[in-house]
């Protein structure tokens, strides 16, 4: 019996455009994403660096670039927020049926995007629908590392066959099923979270 979900946060409650930073990037002229550059992203996404630095390390490589360009385009993957993922999710927290928990790759030049677009109300309302917010940066720890998920799971007192993961990404529902844990690989666009119920995951 599933007691506990967790949940993804990107293309499953709010919607991404994956080459959205990408495209923005390129149009600045950053044409090429090299190791390096992938390699400072992990780091920062797990709070090993700080925006400032981050930001840095870009007006280093690309003097050229105004930084509000620079964070423009890095938020360029940021979309919409639909109402019917908001009521899903108010509706299930308020049943008291399950733990709920999120769990997101992400930084805080994201999260401080979706605080402004979003207003801080709305924002504490959708944070305050989960036991546990978990936020990559924050815990420094990033899918679809192993000790992610052993993280929530060891801190939460979670059985592994209790709990249903649910991410947009292959690579992290696979490693996360590894541990034993129930796996919902969400298909954006096919797919969407509040037929949770109505397409058996649980």
């Amino acid at each position: 019996m599933i007691k506990n979900i967790i949940f993804d946060f990107g293309d499953i409650f709010i919607n991404l455009d994956k080459e959205g930073t990408y495209k923005a990037m390129a149009k600045l002229g950053v044409t090429e994403i090299s190791n390096e550059m992938v390699e400072i992203y992990h780091q920062y996404e797990k709070g090993f660096i700080s925006s400032d630095e981050f930001i840095d390390f870009y007006k280093q490589k690309f003097p050229a670039i105004d930084s509000k360009d620079l964070v423009d385009a890095w938020n360029a993957v940021l979309l919409d927020f639909p109402e019917r993922r908001l009521k899903f999710l108010k509706e299930l927290s308020n049943s008291k049926k399950y733990n709920l928990f999120l769990l997101s790759n992400t930084n805080d030049l994201h999260i401080s995007w979706i605080q402004e677009n979003w207003g801080m109300d709305l924002y504490s309302e959708f944070k305050n629908c989960f036991s546990k917010f978990y936020l990559s940066h924050e815990i420094n720890f990033r899918k679809p590392d192993l000790d992610i998920y052993q993280f929530v799971l060891t801190e939460n007192n979670l059985v592994a066959k209790e709990t249903l993961f649910v991410d947009d990404l292959k690579v992290n529902t696979d490693a996360a099923k590894t541990l034993g844990i129930n796996v919902w690989n969400l298909i954006p666009g096919e797919e969407d979270v509040v037929e949770l119920f109505t397409k058996k995951h649980i």
